[in-house]
């Protein structure tokens, strides 16, 4: 292997520990848990390192861990930077231009803010206690490694119209708010209620509920008023917060849904219809979970549903104290479902096990509105039974045939 082949398989290798983590190497989950540990650490110093005594007793400590995690943020932004010329994306680009356009994401930003503050201090002459303000940002490195924080940017991303309106309603609400009470209370309390801007911060403390109680309307009008701003702002303040939940909600249901699509569309059965078709049956399945060591389906059960197993691992007992092992992505059931017949092995979740299920209630219904994906299911199940048949039939020893289990590891059996 020539040095530039070298060199190049380092890249990659770098750039899937880093970029794509412990499902792409081994080492992407080691090194992932030691930059988020990492992180969470530095908050603690930075939050402690504000307490003076400790600060003085433990200046060198503090110091010294703080210059060992500027080294590490900084060799990952140039190892993340040289390697980002191997991502699918920017690969087409010249080296240079593709490492210029990562560089300039927001979350590669987010990491240079991280480290380069202390750097800066160094060439600048400025005053250290701001510069450790620049810390918090390394908290900001943990939107990388939480897929529910990337959800959440997503969806004030989608949502920001919506919450921008919501704003709108709550800054004029607050507006009228002090207005009105500035009317009613100046001449009473002049030196709390004397201008609107004034008169703002106890509009502020109601509509958020917050109700500090340092400012309070004493006239019998302002009392009205402050009742209908305490009742208009428990609505008012929940919107933004409605807006992000629901769209947190959709977001999340979106993602399941691609998850699951991609897991129906490699389903053999499946394989060969077309989006809107996968779609289709994407949207009759529903989940069941089970612990470990209970039984997914016995022996001589009806074939009333089929499974596609979305996490965990399961057993079937194929017969002379032999198992197959179902993983992630394997499905079992579906010509026990078709053919209406009974299982004949047992399928027991080895661990805590995630299913998709479509039932024959759901198979009929499918029928009924789509008798078109109902044929095809049918053809593709009878082509793929015959062929087993005939690959049985040959000079090979015959296999122990599986009644409803089918795993993508193995090579297909008859159902």
């Amino acid at each position: 292997m020539t040095a530039a082949a070298t060199w190049r398989r380092w890249r990659r290798e770098v750039n899937d520990i880093l970029e794509v983590g412990g499902d792409a190497h081994p080492a992407g989950r080691i090194v992932n848990a030691f930059i988020i540990v990492l992180i969470f650490l530095n908050a603690i110093a930075f939050a402690a390192d504000t307490v003076e005594e400790l600060a003085d007793r433990y200046a060198w400590e503090f110091a010294a861990f703080n210059l060992f995690s500027v080294i590490v943020f900084t060799v990952e932004y140039v190892l993340r930077v040289w390697s980002a010329v191997d991502i699918p994306m920017l690969s087409r680009l010249p080296p240079w231009q593709a490492r210029l356009r990562f560089a300039t994401r927001p979350m590669m930003l987010i990491d240079l803010l991280a480290f380069f503050p202390w750097y800066l201090h160094w060439m600048l002459p400025m005053d250290l206690r701001i510069l450790r303000v620049f810390r918090l940002f390394r908290l900001l490195k943990l939107v990388r490694y939480s897929p529910a924080l990337q959800t959440l940017g997503r969806v004030i991303a989608d949502e920001y119209r919506a919450l921008l309106g919501a704003l709108l309603v709550i800054m004029v609400l607050l507006l009228f708010a002090s207005t009105a009470m500035y009317l009613l209370e100046r001449e009473a309390q002049p030196d709390k209620f004397g201008s609107i801007p004034a008169a703002a911060w106890w509009a502020l403390a109601t509509l958020t509920t917050v109700g500090y109680g340092d400012v309070v309307p004493i006239t019998p009008f302002g009392k009205m008023l402050g009742g209908v701003v305490m009742l208009l702002g428990v609505g008012m303040i929940a919107l933004p917060v409605a807006i992000i939940a629901t769209g947190f909600s959709q977001e999340s249901s979106r993602h399941q849904f691609v998850v699951t699509w991609s897991m129906v569309a490699r389903v053999p059965l499946f394989a060969a219809m077309d989006h809107s078709e996968v779609a289709e049956i994407t949207r009759l399945l529903y989940t069941r979970t089970y612990l470990p060591g209970v039984p997914m389906v016995r022996t001589h059960d009806a074939g009333d549903a089929m499974f596609i197993i979305a996490s965990g691992e399961a057993l079937v007992d194929i017969g002379a104290g032999k198992h197959a092992l179902l993983k992630e992505g394997d499905f079992f059931g579906e010509m026990a479902l078709l053919e209406r017949r009974r299982h004949k092995h047992d399928v027991v979740a080895k661990t805590r096990c995630r299913v998709y299920v479509l039932d024959s209630q759901s198979l009929a219904r499918l029928g009924r509105r789509h008798p078109e994906i109902m044929l095809r299911i049918r053809k593709v199940a009878e082509a793929r039974a015959a062929a087993d048949e005939a690959s049985l039939g040959g000079s090979r020893p015959r296999k122990p045939r599986s009644t409803g289990t089918r795993s993508k590891h193995d090579e297909p059996e008859t159902l």
